[in-house]
């Protein structure tokens, strides 16, 4: 049986090549059949840097949040259960369906939706902004298109946390997914956001996978 992350990353090449380079998500979540256990990069737990993180900084019940590339929805739970209005989106219609079978009470709003032709009335419109692991995923132009996408999404006065993993510059560049290096993650500051908090850690598995852990701030 073949690796499955070799198949997915065989999957996500296929359609790449057909001029549709993230066509493959929902084909991926398709084929999971509801079964979580197949979503194999999925923690079925929130991010710990996330929960610190919230857990550390209290906001004021109903504060707006958005999650993008949600999966299977720990990490916008998590948030809800903290006292945030929370939207957490996927470009899947199988992942939110997965989602919402899987909290069939939660506060969350699942959308289907995508991080480049998402609603207007979304801009600049959240609080609190999560970003996990999206930015790997994508090729080429998308990735700064994508850091551009999520700053718009955060309000004046919000802050937008990002998680994923990292590599130095010039490393890895033909691998995929392709980890995230300082210049790319420093595209938030260069749309006008400021940087408050940045780690950079290696992981619990073995090997160490080495992580970005940041939050950026848009002034009021």
């Amino acid at each position: 049986m073949e690796n499955p992350k070799r198949a997915t990353q065989r999957l996500a090449k296929t359609y790449a090549e057909k001029g549709n380079p993230n066509g493959w998500f929902e084909e991926f979540y398709a084929q999971a059949n509801g079964d979580i256990r197949k979503v194999y990069w999925a923690d079925l737990k929130p991010n710990p840097l996330l929960l610190d993180w919230i857990e550390e900084h209290a906001v004021p019940k109903g504060r707006r949040a958005i999650t993008i590339g949600c999966g299977l929805g720990d990490d916008a739970e998590a948030l809800a259960r903290h006292g945030y209005q929370v939207i957490a989106f996927d470009i899947s219609p199988s992942a939110i369906a997965m989602c919402q079978r899987r909290y069939p009470d939660s506060t969350v709003d699942y959308r289907v939706a995508d991080l480049f032709s998402y609603s207007a009335d979304w801009r600049r419109g959240f609080d609190l902004v999560y970003e996990c692991n999206t930015i790997q995923i994508l090729v080429g132009p998308q990735r700064p298109q994508a850091v551009d996408a999520i700053t718009d999404l955060v309000a004046p006065g919000g802050q937008i946390l990002v998680s994923c993993r990292s590599r130095n510059a010039g490393e890895q560049s033909n691998t995929f997914p392709l980890a995230l290096d300082r210049r790319e993650i420093d595209g938030f500051q260069r749309n006008g956001l400021s940087e408050t908090h940045f780690v950079a850690y290696a992981d619990d598995q073995d090997p160490p996978v080495p992580h970005f852990f940041a939050v950026y701030h848009r002034p009021a």
